[in-house]
C-alpha cells in the first residue's frame, strides 16, 4: 500500500541522521590520515584501540535505540516521557560502563594477543580517553534516541556537525602540529575525540532539556526504576547484541580475506568502507521509521504499521540506488581516494557489483529489523543475525580459500538476504498478532487501543 505521507516523513527525519553519520565518518578518516603521517607505530596503536572502540560505541548506540519505540507514542505527554528518559539514562550508564571497560582493557588484551611491545607502549592514556568517550557517547545516545523519537532529527544533525568540527579542528592542531605548534600524536587524537564526545553530548542534552516538550522540567536520572529500566533493556540489549554479532563476524571475514593475500585484505577493507558509506543511509531510514511504527503499534493499526515499513523500504532502496549509481559512475575517482595502487584499484572495481549486492541486501535486512524495533520485538533480529552470520563465520575461511574475495562477498550477500527474509517473516507475524488482538466494530474497522497500552503487553 502506497503511503506518500509516511515516505516524506521518513525522508525528512532520515536525511539529517545520514548527514550526521557521514560527518562522523569523515572525522575518523581525518584522524587516520593525520596519525599515518605522524608515524606508523601511532597509527597501529590507534587502529588497535579503535578496533574495540568502534564496536563498543556501535553496541551502545544500538542498545539505546531501544528507547525510541517507548518514547514516540507519548510525544505530547511530558509526564509520561520523563520516567522513560530517566530510565534511558540509567540504561546508558549501565551499557556504557561495560563497553567503556572493554576499551580501557585494550592494553591488557593487546598483550594477551601478542601485539608488539612498541605499539602497546605507544598507547599511553589513549584507551582511557576513549573509554571516557564511550560513557559520554552512551549518555549522548540516550538523548539522541529521545530527540529522534520526538521529531528533532535536525537538532541531532546540528550537534553532530559541531562535534565533528571540534574533532577535526583539534586533530589538525594537536596531531598535525601545523607551523610551530608541537604534535602530540596519539594523545592529541585522544583529546580531540574526547572533546568531540563531550561537546556532542552537551549539545544533545541541552536540546533535550530546552528545545522539546520537556523544556523547563527536571529530568535528572534520580533513583533508578529497575522495572522500567528492564523494560527498555529487553528491547535495547538484543539490538546492541545484534550489532556486536555483526561486527564480530565482519572481523572474521577480514581475517579470512587476509588469509588469501595482503592485496585481498586491502581490497576487502576498501570495499567494506564503501559499503559503510552507503549502508548508513539505510540505518538512518530505519531509525526514522521507528517512531511512526511505534505510534501505529500503540493504536494497534496493523495496516499503517506495515505501510510504514513498505514506505521505509522504498526510501532505503531509493537512497541505496542513488548512492550506488553514483559510485558506479564515479568509480575511478572514488576508489582512488582509498588507494593509489593501480592493481588494487582494478580489483576493487571488479568487486563493485558484489559490493552493491551486499549493500542492497544489508539495507533490506536493516529495514525489516527496525520494523521489529518499532514493535518492541528485537529478539528475532538477534536470533536471525546470530544464526545466519554464525553460519557465515563458520564457512568464511573455506569459502575464501576456495573462491577468493568474490566467493566471500557472495556469501555475505546471501547471509544478508537470509536475514532480510527471516526478519520480514518475524515482522509480519508480530504485526499480525497486534492486529488480531484488536476487537472489531460492526463495520470491521479496528478499534483503537486504550491509551497507554502497548504491544508489549
Amino acid at each position: 500500500m502506497s503511503d506518500p505521507g509516511a515516505s516524506m516523513s521518513i525522508v525528512k527525519a532520515a536525511a539529517p541522521l545520514y548527514v550526521s553519520t557521514l560527518a562522523a565518518t569523515a572525522a575518523s578518516l581525518v584522524d587516520t590520515a593525520l596519525l599515518g603521517r605522524h608515524g606508523s607505530v601511532s597509527l597501529a596503536a590507534f587502529a588497535v584501540t579503535v578496533a574495540v572502540f568502534s564496536p563498543a560505541t556501535a553496541t551502545v548506540a544500538g542498545a539505546l535505540r531501544g528507547v525510541m519505540p517507548f518514547v514516540a507514542p507519548h510525544r505530547g505527554s511530558p509526564e509520561k516521557l520523563i520516567p522513560l528518559v530517566r530510565s534511558g539514562m540509567w540504561l546508558a550508564f549501565s551499557v556504557g560502563a561495560v563497553c567503556a571497560a572493554a576499551v580501557a582493557a585494550v592494553p591488557l588484551a593487546g598483550g594477551m594477543f601478542g601485539i608488539r611491545a612498541a605499539v602497546l607502549a605507544e598507547l599511553g592514556a589513549f584507551p582511557w580517553m576513549l573509554a571516557v568517550s564511550v560513557l559520554l557517547i552512551a549518555v549522548s545516545s540516550s538523548a539522541t534516541s529521545v530527540l529522534v523519537a520526538l521529531g528533532h532529527s535536525a537538532q541531532v544533525m546540528r550537534s553532530g556537525l559541531v562535534a565533528t568540527a571540534v574533532s577535526v579542528t583539534l586533530s589538525v592542531l594537536l596531531v598535525a602540529g601545523p607551523g610551530s605548534l608541537p604534535s602530540y600524536g596519539l594523545t592529541g587524537a585522544g583529546l580531540a575525540m574526547l572533546a568531540s564526545s563531550l561537546v556532542g553530548t552537551g549539545l544533545n542534552q541541552y536540546a533535550l532539556r530546552r528545545l522539546t516538550v520537556l523544556a523547563g522540567r527536571r529530568i535528572r536520572p534520580g533513583r533508578p526504576d529497575p522495572r522500567q529500566v528492564l523494560r527498555l533493556a529487553r528491547v535495547g540489549l538484543p539490538l546492541g547484541g545484534t550489532v556486536l554479532v555483526k561486527f564480530s563476524v565482519l572481523g572474521v571475514l577480514t581475517f579470512a580475506a587476509a588469509r588469501i593475500s595482503a592485496d585481498s585484505a586491502a581490497v576487502h577493507s576498501v570495499s567494506e568502507s564503501l559499503v559503510n558509506v552507503i549502508f548508513t543511509a539505510a540505518v538512518a531510514v530505519g531509525q526514522a521509521m521507528v517512531p511512526l511504527i511505534a505510534e501505529h503499534a500503540e493504536a494497534r493499526d496493523v495496516v499503517r504499521i506495515r505501510s510504514s515499513v513498505w514506505a521505509g523500504s522504498r526510501v532505503a532502496l531509493c537512497a541505496v540506488a542513488v548512492l550506488g549509481t553514483t559510485l558506479l559512475v564515479l568509480q575511478r575517482p572514488v576508489v582512488g581516494l582509498f588507494t593509489k595502487t593501480t592493481a588494487l584499484e582494478e580489483q576493487v572495481v571488479r568487486l563493485l557489483p558484489l559490493v552493491l549486492a551486499v549493500v542492497v541486501t544489508d539495507a533490506l535486512q536493516a529495514v525489516a529489523g527496525f520494523g521489529l524495533v518499532g514493535l518492541k520485538r528485537t529478539g528475532p533480529s538477534l536470533v536471525s543475525t546470530a544464526v545466519w552470520f554464525g553460519i557465515l563465520a563458520a564457512l568464511s575461511v573455506p569459502v575464501a580459500d576456495a573462491a577468493g574475495l568474490p566467493g566471500l562477498w557472495t556469501a555475505l550477500a546471501c547471509a544478508n538476504l537470509l536475514q532480510a527474509g527471516t526478519k520480514l517473516v518475524s515482522f509480519l507475524r508480530h504485526s499480525a498478532r497486534i492486529g488480531a488482538s484488536v476487537p472489531s466494530n460492526a463495520s470491521g474497522a479496528n478499534v483503537a487501543a486504550v491509551p497507554g497500552s502497548g504491544p508489549e503487553r
